[in-house]
């Protein structure tokens, strides 16, 4: 029976704001490392001794993400079995249950390993020896998931009660790692709790990956949470591809409720008689979901005085401190036990006691209606990047970089005009009926109400200053005519 690896890539990660928005989420960023979270993800599986065959990755992301996920799998050689749009997220039991019907759709009955795309594994041998084991099970109709050995009386996550233990053959691996069927799932602990959960040994943390057939997800769905899967169904049914992607259909989407796989499903099979017997596999791996700046802080590689920093940054006197440069010098005295993040447009300080607290300032910004939580001042487009460099009243300057060979759509603006100057490389302009090539330090103006469109013919980046004027410089005062990326409109 095949694996078909399952990446659920649908988080904000609003608690490591100012770094994580919602048009870039935590997943899409190299927070350990060169690559991406979701890049690690993706090849946490590569150069393992499996027995079994093993399938491309089947990707579901927001619909927001699509072009930087794809471009993401382009980087590192990857071409997913699919990616699945989510129009909205409707958390991980439907992310799931479309997943299963796609890989039904596509395939005979296969082993799901569902696996976020925002978690961090040091030990990549022992996570191979664990997912070897929990193949064994869930090919024998097991529902499998992932508990971490703890390492600390932790209030953060959610805990597993380990029942009896359950035998595994033996696996080519230094440790051949443990099963237990599950005796409860239980909520995240007071400080009190965990500490007991911590000194009995009888407890692991809930991971949220998950190992289990199809076949059997799709009837488990449907038995206790019909209305999911009822939604999901028909919302792969009645979806399509687009390019490199899937779109399911909205409306059907819509209808879903929105639970987790924890809630829909899991803690219901530990309190009735099922066929399929939920266990779960003990993983000690160097594991952390990275769900606020402590957690990095933990995962990252620290210097002697327990600090982590990155970027330009001077330390003095400073201790257990996470300290992140992104726009310019950042000098810590006399620090300790906090959390810096600076950014081209918001800087966070907090005291690592508070940081689950971050999420309130993302809350506050909602309400405000102001931009900080959506987006970064350099927003990733499918053909390159812009970035906000200065703007005032009826006035604003973006640099723009395109990809070689890309472009932007044929496009109008009813409200700005635009002034281009080219820094680097050649530009090839359409405006109306007119092409003209440009090369560095050459310029072209776009009057308002004119069709017109930005290419980059050549084999280099193409990076330009635009100078926007007008009465409104808002980025929906966009009408399209034709895009190579499907945007039109």
């Amino acid at each position: 029976m095949r694996l078909q690896p399952v990446v659920l890539s649908g988080g904000s990660g609003t608690r490591l704001w100012p770094l994580s928005r919602e048009h870039f989420p935590k997943q899409l960023l190299p927070l350990v490392g060169s690559r991406t979270m979701l890049q690690n993800t993706v090849t946490r599986l590569n150069d393992s001794s499996f027995k079994f065959p093993l399938l491309s990755p089947l990707v579901v992301c927001n619909e927001e993400h699509r072009f930087l996920v794809a471009e993401q799998m382009r980087q590192i050689g990857v071409i997913p079995r699919q990616l699945i749009l989510e129009p909205f997220g409707r958390n991980t039991a439907p992310a799931l249950t479309l997943a299963a019907f796609s890989a039904l759709e596509a395939d005979e009955d296969c082993v799901l390993l569902v696996m976020p795309a925002d978690h961090i594994i040091a030990d990549i041998p022992a996570f191979q020896a664990a997912v070897q084991a929990g193949y064994q099970l869930a090919q024998n109709d097991h529902v499998v998931t992932f508990g971490i050995v703890p390492t600390r009386a932790e209030t953060g996550y959610g805990y597993i009660e380990m029942g009896q233990p359950l035998p595994i053959m033996a696996i080519d691996s230094a440790s051949i790692p443990k099963a237990f069927r599950i005796k409860a799932f239980v909520e995240k602990p007071d400080q009190e709790t965990a500490q007991s959960y911590f000194q009995s040994a009888n407890h692991l943390w809930n991971s949220g990956m998950f190992m289990l057939r199809a076949s059997i997800w799709i009837e488990k769905i449907a038995t206790h949470a019909s209305e999911i899967e009822q939604a999901c169904h028909q919302a792969i049914a009645e979806g399509s591809q687009d390019g490199d992607f899937f779109r399911i259909k909205h409306a059907a989407f819509d209808a879903c409720p929105s639970n987790s796989i924890d809630y829909a499903v899991m803690e219901k099979l530990t309190t009735e008689k099922e066929n399929h017997p939920s266990v779960v596999v003990s993983l000690d791996a160097g594991w952390s979901d990275v769900g606020a700046w402590p957690s990095l802080l933990e995962a990252s590689p620290r210097d002697q005085d327990g600090n982590m920093v990155r970027g330009d940054v001077y330390l003095e006197n400073t201790q257990n401190t996470l300290l992140l440069a992104e726009h310019r010098m950042v000098a810590g005295i006399g620090l300790k036990d906090l959390m810096v993040i600076e950014t081209s447009d918001a800087v966070l300080i907090v005291h690592k006691e508070h940081a689950q607290c971050v999420k309130n300032v993302v809350s506050q910004l909602k309400k405000a209606g102001r931009e900080e939580h959506i987006k970064h001042r350099k927003v990733y487009r499918p053909w390159g990047c812009y970035e906000s460099i200065d703007y005032g009243t009826r006035f604003q300057v973006k640099r723009i970089t395109v990809n070689p060979g890309a472009s932007l759509s044929l496009q109008m603006h009813h409200h700005r005009a635009e002034h281009w100057i080219v820094v680097k490389g050649t530009a090839r302009i359409i405006r109306d009926d007119e092409i003209t090539l440009l090369s560095e330090n050459q310029s072209t103006y776009i009057p308002l109400g004119v069709k017109h469109r930005l290419e980059n013919p050549g084999k280099l980046p193409l990076e330009i200053i635009e100078v926007q004027s007008g009465s409104y410089l808002g980025e929906d005062d966009i009408v399209r005519f034709e895009d190579h990326y499907g945007r039109v409109g």
